[in-house]
């Protein structure tokens, strides 16, 4: 029924056909004309994972770009040419990886467990950055022999702050990462979420009752609700461009709305109730922490009834951060909090424009004037940092080999001076 329902929703509200709402994110790169390619990664702990790349020309610099909750590789490209980010980067030269965390529509495998068993979404945000993220970076880094520079959007940005303090052997491959949006303390969230907290809280109870398993897969029934309602007349229409702005601020004059039957084409992409919980315990606590299981469990798990805060100050990659006054899940006060503990940081920089909000970042058609330009620049110039730093090591190393090459010849000389002095004796 599903299927047949939604066969007659492919329409925008312009009435214009939009193919990016059918295709998956390999298609999409193509139906742009860009070349495009999918890896399959495994994890230490025996995910299937897959990273999207619009391969560029040979020893181009790689960019990991890392989605946000409910999200995929998808949401990087479906603005199009000189808007998505990934595009924009790939026309700059880089090679663009994007990649999909464990659990969402396209990392839904496992070696030994199935979709079907419970165990398989015991997994919360702090799995995405001990094991996906490092899966990602490893193999990024050993396939192409340079380090990547990583671009983080929303829980992109948490998983790689958690990968950075717990994995510094993997951040140690990362020359630079960006933040576009950072969500680490949620002490200030001003999303209506946080005024239904106690709601949530209730939420989460009766999710673990009923199974803490998959929530809000990509699946036809969800397609039905999001697609079908979202399409089905100029007042739905609204309806679901007001439910989606209220959960990350409203921006109007940076929203298009014929773009929303692509976003709900492609959103929810699916997660665990770990990951949901896990961000609803930051929001209670005011914590950057990891999982809470609760006292007696917490006891087995790290020998203490609280959880161990995520200590920011630990990360030894160069940091960028850009936030927005208008971005309800990513709070300017909470940002600047996360700067301040940061020994690394390049840029924090706020977004130019009031009203800018949590998906601009991602779907805002100035974005390419009002951070884009800026991000390439900071690229660059870190580029060329790092290459005067590795000309610099390398012409030590040469004057060292010479003097060493020096010092060799001139005790060589001396030896075969003695040597022919002892034999006219």
């Amino acid at each position: 029924m599903f299927n047949k329902i939604l066969s007659n929703d492919r329409y925008a509200t312009n009435g214009k056909y939009n193919p990016d709402i059918d295709l998956n994110t390999g298609h999409i790169i193509r139906r742009y004309g860009y070349p495009s390619e999918a890896h399959y990664i495994s994890t230490e702990d025996g995910y299937f994972l897959t990273l999207h790349r619009i391969p560029g020309k040979s020893k181009s610099s790689p960019v990991l770009l890392q989605h946000g909750l409910f999200c995929s590789s998808a949401h990087w490209v479906f603005t199009g040419p000189k808007n998505s980010l990934a595009f924009v980067l790939a026309d700059h030269g880089y090679d663009v990886w994007l990649g999909n965390y464990r659990g969402n529509i396209y990392s839904k495998a496992h070696k030994y467990l199935s979709t079907s068993d419970s165990k398989f979404w015991e997994f919360s945000v702090h799995e995405h950055g001990i094991y996906d993220i490092p899966a990602m970076i490893s193999y990024i880094t050993r396939l192409t022999k340079n380090n990547v520079t990583y671009i983080g959007h929303s829980m992109g940005s948490t998983g790689f702050y958690i990968m950075s303090i717990l994995r510094p052997n993997i951040a140690s491959r990362v020359q630079l990462m960006f933040s576009l949006a950072p969500v680490a303390y949620m002490n200030h969230l001003n999303s209506p979420i946080n005024i239904i907290t106690p709601i949530t809280s209730n939420l989460s109870m009766m999710l673990h009752y009923f199974g803490e398993g998959e929530v809000f897969p990509l699946n036809n029934a969800v397609m039905f609700f999001s697609r079908y309602f979202c399409n089905s007349g100029a007042i739905a229409h609204k309806v679901c461009s007001i439910v989606l702005n209220m959960l990350s601020g409203f921006d109007k004059s940076q929203f298009n709305d014929t773009l929303l039957p692509v976003i709900f084409g492609h959103t929810p992409a699916g997660t665990s109730y770990k990951v949901i919980n896990h961000y609803n315990q930051e929001i209670f606590s005011g914590k950057f922490r990891q999982y809470d299981y609760g006292s007696e469990q917490n006891l087995k798990v790290y020998n203490s009834t609280e959880p161990p805060d995520y200590d920011t100050s630990k990360i030894s990659v160069p940091m960028v951060l850009y936030y927005a006054e208008n971005d309800f899940l990513s709070d300017v006060t909470d940002v600047l909090k996360l700067s301040k503990e940061l020994k690394y940081l390049v840029d924090n920089y706020k977004i130019p424009f009031k009203k800018f909000t949590h998906l601009d970042f991602l779907f805002a058609p100035q974005a390419p004037q009002l951070f884009h330009k800026r991000l390439l620049q900071t690229m660059k110039k870190e580029s060329l940092m790092q290459q005067t730093e590795d000309y610099s090591e390398s012409l030590t190393l040469c004057k060292f080999t010479q003097f060493e090459l020096l010092l060799f010849y001139k005790f060589s000389l001396i030896s075969q001076l003695e040597l022919g002095f002892r034999l006219e004796l």
